[in-house]
C-alpha cells in the first residue's frame, strides 16, 4: 500500500508511471498507444502482488472460511431434540459457505460473512458426546493461475450432554 491506499491505488498509478515512462522513451516524445497503456494496466494487475479479486484471471476465487466460535460450545440432548439453532461466528463466509457437523453438511442460512446458522437435531446427533464443526466454501473457477480459492476451515467442538 502506499499512503494508506488500497492496493488497486497502487496498481493503477504503477500502471500510468509505466505508460508515462514508456512515452518519455519513444523516439520523438509520441505519446503511447492505447494499446501500450492497456498492455502496462494488464502487467500491473498481473504482477503486483494483491488480493484475489483484483487478479482478473482468478475469476470466481472464494476466501477459505475462518470459524472463531459457536453460539454454544456445550448444548443438552434435550435442546438437539427441540431442534437447536447453532450460530457459527468467524469470516469469509460467502453465499455458498456450508456447516459441516462431523461430515454432515447441513442445510445452511448465511446471515452475513461472520455468521451462519443451521438447526441441530435427533437426524444428526443421536445422544450425547461431541462433535466438530466445520465451514466450507466450494472452490470458484480459479484454475491453476496462483489464485486461492475456497476451502474447510479449522475444526470446533460442539460438546452435548
Amino acid at each position: 500500500m502506499v499512503g494508506g491506499g488500497s492496493s488497486l491505488t497502487y496498481q493503477a498509478v504503477f500502471a500510468k508511471d509505466l505508460a508515462r515512462r514508456g512515452a518519455e522513451s519513444q523516439c520523438g516524445g509520441r505519446v503511447p498507444s492505447a494499446r501500450w497503456t492497456v498492455l502496462a494496466v494488464a502487467l500491473a494487475l498481473l504482477l503486483l502482488p494483491g488480493c484475489n479479486a483484483l487478479n482478473p484471471l482468478c475469476g470466481s476465487s472464494r476466501p477459505a472460511p475462518v470459524i472463531s466460535s459457536l453460539s454454544a460450545s456445550t448444548i443438552t440432548f434435550a435442546e438437539v431434540q427441540q431442534g437447536f439453532l447453532l450460530t457459527v461466528n468467524g469470516s469469509d463466509f460467502v453465499s455458498s459457505s456450508v456447516v459441516i457437523i462431523n461430515g454432515t453438511t447441513l442445510s445452511t442460512t448465511v446471515k452475513s460473512s461472520q455468521q451462519l446458522q443451521v438447526t441441530i437435531s435427533t437426524d444428526l446427533i443421536s445422544g450425547p458426546g461431541s462433535a466438530n464443526v466445520t465451514v466450507n466454501t466450494p472452490s470458484g473457477n480459479s484454475g491453476y493461475l496462483g489464485c486461492n480459492s475456497g476451502g474447510t476451515s479449522s475444526a470446533l467442538t460442539l460438546t452435548i450432554t
